[in-house]
C-alpha cells in the first residue's frame, strides 16, 4: 500500500525501504501507524524532548516547530530509513513511533521505539512493534532484525525480550556502549 502523504508529497520513494514490501500504513486491533509526515512536527517537538528520549535516544536539538519540521525532512532525505507514527484508532492521537534503519555499524536493519510518557504500560508499543515485525517478516530481506539500546533501557529490554529478541553483543559506537539484540 504506497501512497502520497496528505501533504502531497511523494513519500513512497523517500526510502529504498518503501520501494520493496514495506507498508505506509499498518493497523492492529487498536493502533494506526502511519509514515511520518510533516503534519506530525508537533508530535514530533514533545516526542523528542520527552525524558524518556533525551535519556535513552538522546538530545536532537529539536527547539523550535522549524526545527522539528527540519527533523522530519532529515527523517525523510535519509536512506534506509522508515519512521511510522503510532496511533490511537479511538481518537487519532499520535503517541509514539516506530523506526526502521539500517545502520551503518551493523550488520542488520534495526528496530527502535518511542512513546510519549502518558502512554507507557499499556501495550501500545508492543502491539505496534509486533506489527511492524510482522510485516517485515513477509520478506527474507528483513529475516534477522536488530535492536540497539543502553543497557540501563531495562523498560525496552523487557520488552525486546517479550517480542522474542535476545543479547547478541555489546558494541561501541561514539564512545557510548551499546546492546544490540536480535530476533535470531
Amino acid at each position: 500500500m504506497q501512497r502520497c502523504a496528505s501533504n502531497g508529497t511523494n513519500i513512497s520513494g523517500h526510502s529504498i525501504l518503501l520501494a520493496t514490501s514495506m507498508l505506509t500504513t499498518l493497523n492492529t486491533e487498536r493502533l494506526n501507524l502511519d509514515i511520518i509526515t510533516l503534519e506530525d512536527h508537533t508530535f514530533m517537538f514533545e516526542l523528542v524532548n520527552s525524558r524518556g528520549w533525551l535519556d535513552f535516544i538522546g538530545n536532537r536539538n529539536v527547539n523550535s516547530k522549524e526545527d522539528a519540521i527540519g527533523y522530519i525532512n532529515k527523517i525523510h532525505n535519509t536512506p534506509h530509513l522508515t519512521y511510522w507514527v503510532v496511533r490511537t484508532k479511538s481518537t487519532n492521537t499520535p503517541i509514539g513511533i516506530i523506526s526502521f534503519i539500517k545502520r551503518s555499524y551493523l550488520e542488520h536493519y534495526d528496530i527502535g521505539f518511542a512513546l510519549l510518557p502518558g502512554y507507557h504500560g499499556k501495550g501500545y508499543t508492543h502491539e505496534a512493534a509486533k506489527a511492524v515485525l510482522l510485516m517485515l517478516s513477509q520478506d527474507s530481506l528483513y529475516f534477522t532484525i536488530l535492536a540497539t539500546l543502553f543497557s540501563n533501557n531495562i523498560r525496552s529490554i523487557q520488552l525486546l525480550t517479550k517480542l522474542g529478541f535476545r543479547f547478541h553483543k555489546e558494541i561501541e559506537v561514539e564512545n557510548d556502549k551499546l546492546h544490540v539484540y536480535s530476533n535470531r
